[in-house]
């Protein structure tokens, strides 16, 4: 009767410490992904959960495309999911929200060489990756913009662009590389 007792008491206490260890890892996952994108030409917002278990919302990229599109052609191209990644991890880093401020997300061809057309050290690339859905200018919102850079060339992932003047960042999912503009 003791060893039955032992038996039941060893299994009793194993049921609760594998109990209480998935207790703790389900409180130990960290929230979903989250941005919120305010789209600083057309005043329009997205704030989305964009990925949960590892794999992207399509209902949720479709939010963030709209935001990003090309305000001038009114055009919507697919953004690549990796700057998603890229702009919330970026916000973890520096202990901040993410929420940003979009200057300029997808570009079409025709805005981008517009654009390029004004000023000839404007800093828009002929072969720009905002033309792919690849690129991103932002501020983060209540975050210095310098600082926001030096977080940026810190992550190592993809280009980063500083313009000072106009108070923004690049970011893209290309090579690094780096770059300061106006």
């Amino acid at each position: 009767m003791k060893a039955v007792l032992r038996r039941a008491v060893v299994t009793l206490s194993l049921g609760v410490i594998v109990a209480t260890g998935a207790q703790a890892s389900d409180a130990a996952d960290p929230p979903p992904p989250w941005l919120e994108l305010t789209n600083t030409h057309t005043g329009e917002v997205a704030r989305v959960s964009f990925k949960s278990g590892g794999e992207y919302d399509g209902a949720a990229l479709t939010q963030l495309q709209h935001v990003l599109r090309d305000h001038r052609r009114n055009a919507d191209h697919p953004m690549d999911p990796a700057l998603y990644d890229l702009l919330y991890d970026l916000a973890q880093s520096v202990g901040h929200e993410p929420r940003y401020e979009i200057i300029s997300g997808f570009r079409s061809p025709e805005s981008n060489a517009a654009l390029r057309a004004r000023s000839a050290d404007s800093g828009v690339s002929g072969h720009s990756l905002h033309m792919q859905g690849k690129a991103i200018d932002v501020r983060l919102k209540g975050y210095s913009t310098l600082a926001l850079r030096d977080a940026a060339l810190r992550l190592g992932r993809g280009g980063v662009g500083y313009y000072d003047r106009s108070n923004f960042v690049h970011v893209d999912t290309g090579r690094p590389r780096r770059w300061e503009g106006h």
